[in-house]
């Protein structure tokens, strides 16, 4: 991670204390004085402060059922941020893998390992996500051949991945993408002539949505790792 970020993780240093000190010489990376604040602190560095070995605090992994009529943001915006759900110190480290829109609900993953988040949500990694869907017209029996072959949206330059489409009824159905392009679920349903009314995230990789609306629980260390694969 950057090295004001590792700073910030070991101490309670803000962003901006913790540059001024590594402005100011008084941090060293195995031995020798780094004077920028954006160089990386890799885990088997030995990172000091006024000669005082750091030791990050562990990174933190959350699960959370995200209600409608909040914002994947740090802070509040018009709809109030989802991070004021957790009862967890230093919010303003976290961030969310991803986001879901301000109406959408379901799971989302929050942390502060930025690391893990980026591996994550990669394009390589083809990490399904499982979306339940109610849709405003009835669902037309080719759109789940469409969504196999992949469909190019309006703006983009490239057809979506292959997708999955399980219709339920007329009017719902479960959709697995193993990407996340903006508004995309959306996006692609509007591309068939319909409308999605309600947008439900219930499944990302093999983690099931496991707690009620709103509320939220630590991932297990075997969670994080499979999720890491």
């Amino acid at each position: 991670m950057r090295l004001d970020k590792f700073i910030c993780k070991s101490t309670e240093y803000s962003l901006l204390e913790a540059s001024g000190l590594i402005e100011e010489r008084r941090v060293r990376v195995n031995g020798l004085v780094v004077t920028k604040a954006s160089s990386q602190a890799h885990i088997n560095n030995i990172v000091t402060l006024d000669n005082e070995p750091l030791t990050p605090r562990p990174f933190r992994y959350f699960l959370l059922n995200k209600p409608a009529d909040t914002v994947c943001s740090n802070v509040d915006e018009v709809f109030p941020s989802v991070l004021n759900l957790l009862n967890a110190e230093r919010l303003s480290e976290l961030h969310m893998v991803g986001r879901l829109d301000a109406d959408t609900t379901g799971l989302l993953l929050v942390t502060d390992d930025g690391h893990w988040s980026f591996n994550l949500t990669s394009p390589e990694k083809k990490c399904e996500k499982v979306y339940k869907v109610m849709l405003s017209r009835p669902i037309s029996p080719d759109v789940a051949k469409l969504f196999r072959e992949g469909i190019l949206l309006q703006g983009e330059s490239t057809p979506t991945l292959p997708a999955k489409l399980k219709i339920i009824d007329p009017y719902n159905a479960l959709l697995t993408l193993t990407e996340g392009r903006f508004h995309q679920v959306k996006r692609m349903f509007f591309a068939t002539g319909n409308r999605v009314k309600a947008l439900h995230r219930q499944r990302i990789g093999n983690l099931e949505l496991d707690v009620d609306i709103g509320h939220w629980r630590s991932l297990t260390l075997e969670e994080v790792g499979d999720l890491s694969l």
